[in-house]
């Protein structure tokens, strides 16, 4: 055959021509890159696939978002299987909820998308004092999610149509008033309860392992007893921090921007005024806020007849209790720190002057300017530091950006090295030993994230000794890492582990007495109830516990009463074994009215949100929603990590 192909090559060559260039003419290059791009199919709606690319963008940006709106959180808990589990959840949830959506051709009107703008919070602080929207701010706001404002706009308009598809499920929910008692004093039902415990610390004086009964267990349970895979490391970062360094600022550079924004960094103008007040609440009747308004009238013309008695008629008519003893002084404020049509004429007054009459949601003002405190303009020397740091930080904002192209480049192409890199970006190469595939407690910083650590560990950077892609493990901050020394885990020699064999065999052993005593005791205590021993008898509830153990609560609650006493025995596992004995079955004590209302409008919440889910496993049904990934159990996570 390949004696064939050599003697034949020209007419080899001319047939793959013929077969070749046609299928690009159809299909294009961009069609065999096509084929599987994106990734894995992780879950479908329908004809919709679900690539993993999409999954780890959306999840990339959830974690975005929380670490930006809550600094603090843990990163671990963002990168974990159930967290990017749940992000699929949920990205699933949006697809299925859209089709839903566009099958009843919901959607939101321009004044109804307008509305919602207007009700967002976030939005609302982008205002100027004169209430229009600052559009700089807002293009800022949605380029921070990605987006353009006409892109952030189609946004809420989507999740404003999503949000009608499950309103009226919602919505409509029932939850009559007899039915919510009924449920709920079955919930809160109350039990007097008896527990005798049965610890293993208890047992521990029986068990005398030997060493060939130590040896036995330690080849049983060779898991147990085993040193993780670990590696010694390099890695180089990329971070806003790094970038600084390398900034060079000159002194024209830190002249003009000091002559730019001089009086912002010298800090904010503040006014002192007094006023007096005249109650009228937004929701006061016509008739009575006019009432009012005449009252403020006369009380400005007395005031500016005599402008030197406003702090006396402040303290006898002022209706604001909190300045009228002092003359309706209101101390020194700034911009923001008043209602906005008070601060408006605050602002736009003289010294001495008094105001027309301000109304805004508290009533009638009368406002006097009594000072203004003028910041006074730092020289540039006072402000050095500070217009070092601002501009420093703005221009390793714009370098980063650039750099992270060349960084992202650089670790890919120069695969096994990170020398160059570094001299030509002015990095710092950091080693690191002991790295683990699951970080230790005590590691912070790039090799405590778990992307980094899962493609450190991966076959091919094991084995190949490569550069790590460019990952990105928190906002502008990028790393690559690579193994210079790898370990695979092994199990340690029984001479190293034996005290640790030694106790988690008696361990073992102790809470396997604790059970069988535990269980021999049940069955002796059934047949003859007067020899228990028992512990004093309490009453418990799903929401007064009396310190009883979550798993002894639960077995309490479910146990059935139809025949009292009931026993009940518990495997606590480590913790040994109880007994429980439930001797009474009593009604919940009577909450009080306000509680009630609100035990009520909770249980109300539960039925909505049971029929919502419902609903939603039906729309699941009728769009063909399926998962292809497993969903990860928790426990069966950390006994892993355990072992």
């Amino acid at each position: 055959m390949f004696d064939f192909v050599r003697k034949h090559t020209k007419i080899m060559m001319t047939l793959m021509f013929l077969l070749i260039i046609p299928a690009f003419v159809l299909v294009g290059i961009n069609g065999f890159r096509s084929f599987n791009a994106g990734g894995d199919t992780v879950a479908k709606i329908g004809s919709y696939s679900i690539k993993q690319e999409e999954w780890d963008a959306t999840h990339k940006n959830e974690v975005d978002r929380l670490r930006s709106s809550q600094p603090n959180v843990d990163p671990k808990l963002l990168d974990s299987p159930q967290a990017r589990f749940g992000t699929l959840e949920r990205l699933v949830r949006e697809h299925v909820l859209s089709d839903a959506a566009a099958d009843a051709h919901f959607t939101s009107t321009d004044v109804r998308l307008a509305h919602e703008l207007q009700q967002n919070p976030t939005i609302a602080s982008l205002r100027k004092p004169d209430g229009s929207l600052d559009m700089e701010r807002y293009t800022q706001l949605a380029a921070s999610q990605g987006l353009t404002p006409a892109g952030f706009e189609a946004r809420v308009r989507k999740d404003l149509a999503l949000r009608q598809v499950e309103g009226g499920i919602a919505g409509t929910a029932l939850a009559p008033a007899a039915q919510a008692n009924v449920a709920l004093n079955a919930f809160f039902e109350r039990r007097e309860v008896q527990v005798a415990n049965f610890l293993p610390a208890d047992y521990k004086a029986q068990v005398n392992p030997t060493d060939a009964e130590m040896n036995s267990y330690y080849q049983a349970n060779q898991k147990q007893f085993q040193a993780p895979e670990s590696a010694s490391v390099e890695y180089i970062v990329l971070d806003l921090d790094s970038v600084k360094k390398t900034i060079a600022l000159s002194e024209p550079e830190l002249k003009s921007y000091y002559e730019q924004n001089a009086a912002r960094l010298s800090g904010k103008e503040e006014r002192r005024a007094s006023h007096i007040l005249i109650n009228a609440p937004k929701d006061m009747a016509a008739a009575d806020r006019a009432k009012a308004k005449e009252k403020a009238m006369a009380l400005l013309e007395k005031v500016r007849k005599a402008p030197d008695s406003f702090a006396d008629v402040a303290r006898k008519n002022s209706q604001d209790a909190g300045s009228a003893p002092s003359g309706g002084d209101l101390d020194f404020f700034g911009r923001g720190a008043m209602v906005k049509p008070f601060e408006d004429a605050a602002f736009a007054m003289k010294k001495g002057d008094i105001s027309d009459l301000v109304e805004s949601d508290f009533g009638f003002h009368i406002i006097k300017l009594v000072d203004i405190k003028a910041p006074k303009q730092k020289s540039f020397e006072e402000l050095r530091p500070s217009i070092e740091a601002d501009l420093r930080g703005q221009q390793a904002q714009h370098k980063y950006a650039e750099l992270a192209d060349s960084f992202t480049n650089a670790v890919y192409e120069q695969s096994d090295s990170y020398k160059q890199i570094a001299d030509k970006l002015k990095l710092e190469i950091k080693t690191a030993s002991n790295v683990q595939r699951k970080p230790l407690p005590d590691v912070k910083g790039a090799l405590a994230n778990s992307k980094l650590l899962t493609t450190l560990f991966s076959p091919d950077s094991v084995e190949k000794k490569r550069n790590t892609e460019a990952i990105e493990v928190g906002p502008n901050q990028l790393v690559s890492a690579r193994v210079t020394q790898y370990a695979a885990a092994r199990v340690l020699p029984f001479a190293d582990v034996r005290n640790d064999v030694h106790d988690r065999l008696v361990s073992s052993r102790s809470a396997e007495l604790a059970k069988k005593d535990g269980a021999a005791k049940l069955e002796a205590w059934k047949q003859q109830p007067d020899a228990a021993k028992l512990g004093t008898a309490v009453t418990v509830s799903r929401d007064q516990a009396q310190a009883l153990a979550p798993a002894l609560l639960d077995k309490a609650m479910l146990a059935d009463s139809s025949k009292l006493p009931v026993w009940v025995g518990v495997d606590l596992g480590a913790q040994g074994y109880a007994v429980l004995r439930v001797n009474k079955v009593l009604e919940r004590s009577a909450p009080d009215e306000a509680r009630g209302k609100q035990e009520r409008a909770q249980y109300a919440q539960w039925v909505a949100s049971a029929e919502n889910q419902a609903y939603y496993e039906l729309l699941k049904t009728r769009f063909k929603a399926q998962i292809k990934v497993s969903k990860p159990v928790a426990g069966l996570i950390a006994a892993s990590s355990a072992e």
